[in-house]
């Protein structure tokens, strides 16, 4: 199938983004690298009015680095951070996650923040963002807000973002000295999507153990305070952890035991 018929804009600037998403309502889409969007218009899953690039945008894909934080604007590549164009002191568990996503074409164009605009259940930058605690930074008509990746997903293919508000960029928390991030998906072959994603964050220097499990069919399951999870002797009790995902309404056994398999990997890789 072709697309269904559509106006193009091409942004200059972050107020002309959110400008021309405010005086269209809920018929215009931003794109970036259509790595998402682009199938989703060849199917007519998404009929847009119009479609606003925003690539022109520098402050998009704009890079801060600070002694505490990254901050990567939105525009930024998964192939930018697979071929280690920003800072990633403390963040070095990044590249090989990229490398793992679709294929280089993809990991070209795609960008990490049309990722978790996107909000695929089974996005890995999600789950990983996710596991780090990373903040979005939204601009929008009235002013900018902040809020956790984990808040600003809140479904399937559904986010916080209101009218008129595009997703400037993504604030990543560094790690300490001996802060680890583990992250471990399951699929049928590498660069498609998962059916179970784990990612785990342990910096005991300042007493986190935050889990994530991805793949879920909705928003991931953020556990921010996992120390409870474990057994006497550290290792993870895989039983409590299937116990709180059917709590959570993962009801099968076959998806259950597929996502603590892909957690237990996670946690091996952050605890090792």
């Amino acid at each position: 199938m072709k697309p269904a018929a559509f106006e193009f804009a091409r942004a200059g600037s972050i107020a002309d983004a959110t400008r021309l998403l405010a005086e269209t309502t809920d018929t215009a889409r931003v794109v970036a690298g259509a790595q998402s969007l682009g199938p989703m218009l060849n199917l007519r899953l998404a009929q847009p009015r119009l479609l606003i690039d925003v690539t022109g945008i520098p402050d998009l894909t704009r890079v801060e680095d600070t002694a505490d934080t990254l901050t990567i604007g939105a525009c930024i590549t998964t192939a930018n951070i697979e071929d280690q164009c920003v800072p990633l002191r403390g963040l070095e568990a990044l590249p090989p996650i990229a490398m793992q996503i679709a294929y280089r074409a993809v990991r070209n164009r795609g960008t990490v923040g049309g990722s978790v605009c996107h909000a695929d259940p089974a996005a890995d930058w999600v789950s990983a963002l996710c596991a780090l605690g990373a903040e979005c930074l939204i601009a929008g008509p009235t002013g900018g807000r902040r809020m956790p990746v984990e808040e600003f997903v809140i479904g399937a293919y559904e986010t916080t973002l209101a009218s008129g508000e595009i997703l400037e960029a993504i604030r990543l928390p560094r790690l300490s000295a001996n802060g680890r991030l583990g992250f471990y998906k399951v699929c049928r072959k590498a660069g498609e999507f998962a059916f179970a994603i784990g990612a785990v964050l342990n910096d005991p220097e300042r007493g986190q153990l935050r889990l994530v499990i991805g793949a879920t069919g909705g928003r991931p399951i953020v556990i921010a305070d996992a120390h409870g999870l474990r057994n006497p002797d550290g290792q993870l009790d895989q039983e409590a952890l299937a116990r709180l995902m059917e709590a959570r309404g993962i009801r099968s056994r076959v998806d259950r035991r597929q996502k603590v398999a892909a957690v237990e990997r996670a946690y091996k890789q952050a605890t090792s």
